[in-house]
């Protein structure tokens, strides 16, 4: 399913994420409501196992989901974010999360997101409540550092 695209100016405030830049999160689609990202484990995101972290798995859901929720333009921020780990990944493996709208009411946004292997491995699902913070400001500009 095609979705509707992101202004070119949204798309780069989006796509300038500080905290997904300094994992060196890619993103490989963004569109109203969808968002997949590539997340790269590198051997300083295992955990004393020597397993990637589960906040590093989450990371990636995270990221995806403020795009997704932020792509209409409008401020959201996560209500609330439920993830399930359905299997254990080797540390350097590729990630791949996508993130997709179930349902955006006037407030409150719905979304799914997925974990997976970049072969399509299950690795985790989330599930994402957002609140748009304001109908009508837009999604601000970070301050340039």
């Amino acid at each position: 399913m095609k979705h509707p695209p992101v202004p070119a100016a949204l798309r780069a405030r989006i796509e300038t994420d500080p905290w997904a830049r300094a994992l060196a999160i890619q993103w490989l689609e963004l569109g109203r409501g969808y968002c997949r990202t590539r997340l790269r484990l590198q051997p300083h995101m295992v955990n004393f196992l020597g397993y990637p972290h589960g906040g590093v798995i989450f990371t990636p859901a995270d990221v995806t989901l403020g795009a997704a929720s932020n792509s209409h333009g409008v401020d959201a921020v996560a209500l609330s974010v439920t993830i399930s780990y359905l299997s254990a990944v080797a540390p350097d493996a590729t990630l791949v999360a996508e993130g997709r709208q179930l349902k955006q009411g006037r407030r409150a946004g719905f979304y799914a997101i997925t974990v997976t292997t970049e072969d399509g491995a299950p690795v985790a699902a989330a599930q994402g409540i957002v609140h748009r913070v304001s109908a009508q400001r837009p999604v601000r500009r970070l301050a340039s550092r």
